[in-house]
């Protein structure tokens, strides 16, 4: 299982996905159907999320299956952001789904 915070339009997320890459098309097509087409993940080390989210963290984990394969771990941006410094994270990456536009700003 795979650890991501990601930041969306909406502010950030923590996600929790039995996939093993945030670019597998299949978790990309579940978070399009969520409204989320555009975002940077982050990995987070499973280990670090499970004790920092203690008994939360299990909850979420344990009702993961493979016919549910992503699961909201946190909502809360601010929390996540607390919860978690820049230094513990991956690289990000960058998803911008394709056909997406580009607003004029002038």
């Amino acid at each position: 299982m795979k650890t991501f915070m990601l930041m969306t339009g909406s502010g950030p997320l923590m996600i929790l996905t039995s996939h093993t890459s945030i670019e597998d098309p299949l978790i990309l097509e579940k978070l399009v159907s969520k409204g989320i087409e555009k975002f940077l993940a982050y990995e987070v080390p499973y280990d670090l999320a499970k004790q920092r989210y203690g008994g939360h963290f299990n909850v979420v984990a344990n009702d993961l299956h493979e016919s549910d394969d992503l699961r909201v771990l946190d909502y809360n941006g601010e929390r996540a952001f607390k919860l978690f410094s820049f230094a513990e994270l991956g690289s990000p990456v960058v998803h911008e789904a394709s056909g997406s536009s580009v607003a004029d700003v002038a």
